[in-house]
């Protein structure tokens, strides 16, 4: 199957948002209890094990609690504190069915709710920047989710008013639970029993399934940022898959005023 230059940019620009909205940050340092009531959760396979941070995770953790270890585990306060993540790397994609490599380089900027990606390889470049309120694209008729509505973005406004915190069954050595965000749109994340570590997390949107798994994680500034990742999109197509490779990552970076804004058309 050969990966022709306009699906490669698609493929290319969802897998890449994707990870751009992984590393986005909340500023807000509200407390607030989630609302909504935990489903009942199921025992894990292990018995209770304590992370890092001596948090134990038992057979009688609520999805909430368990929550809250992944929050902690990610950074805590000091993540939801941060100004900016940067991040430099390669990425390369696979079509469904198909061994064929496509590769490229990215340069993604995340601060709160505003995002810039650059993504360059010998087929297309592809640019998206999101200022809090509209986001652009260098791609016309591209539908993206919406920026901050999953993955890590909603794990740090787990605990705040609208973000309702249930739970998934157990897989293996796994325990899940799911966040909901007002708008209604659903993460699951997948985190191990031994370490409390986040594994990984699915969204499903627009008709497809977007997965993410953490391979290599490594503390930065007391918080966790990933150095190889992979992402797949479940579509009727087949499965597109893509694995990252940080090169250079940076926190709390002195950015250009005009960083974030959006070209007139």
């Amino acid at each position: 199957m050969k990966i022709n230059a306009p699906s490669a940019a698609r493929l290319c620009a969802a897998l890449l948002l994707l990870s751009v909205c992984a590393q986005a940050q909340d500023k807000s340092n509200s407390k607030s209890t989630a609302t909504g009531q935990p489903a009942p959760t199921t025992a894990p396979a292990a018995n209770a094990a304590a992370t890092k941070n001596g948090i134990v995770i038992a057979a009688t953790t609520t999805p909430l609690e368990l929550a809250r270890v992944t929050y902690q585990m990610q950074g805590g306060d000091k993540y939801r504190a941060l100004k900016n993540i940067v991040l430099f790397g390669t990425a390369d994609l696979y079509a469904p069915d198909s061994a064929q490599t496509l590769s490229g380089k990215f340069g993604m900027i995340s601060s709160g709710d505003r995002v810039r990606l650059e993504v360059q390889s010998p087929l297309f470049n592809f640019t998206l920047i999101s200022d809090g309120a509209r986001t652009y694209t260098s791609m016309r008729g591209f539908e993206l989710p919406p920026a901050g509505a999953f993955g890590i973005p909603v794990l740090l406004k787990f605990d705040q008013p609208g973000y309702v915190v249930t739970a998934l069954p157990e897989k293996k050595k796994e325990r899940g639970f799911r966040i909901t965000e007002p708008e209604g749109m659903m993460t699951d994340f997948y985190v191990d029993v031994a370490t409390g570590r986040l594994l990984r997390f699915e969204v499903p949107y627009g008709g497809y399934t977007y997965g993410f798994e953490f391979k290599n994680m490594r503390e930065i500034e007391g918080v966790m940022i990933p150095l190889n990742f992979t992402q797949r999109i479940l579509t009727p197509q087949g499965s597109f898959f893509a694995e990252f490779k940080v090169k250079d990552a940076k926190l709390n970076q002195d950015l250009p005023a005009d960083t974030f804004n959006i070209p007139n058309k």
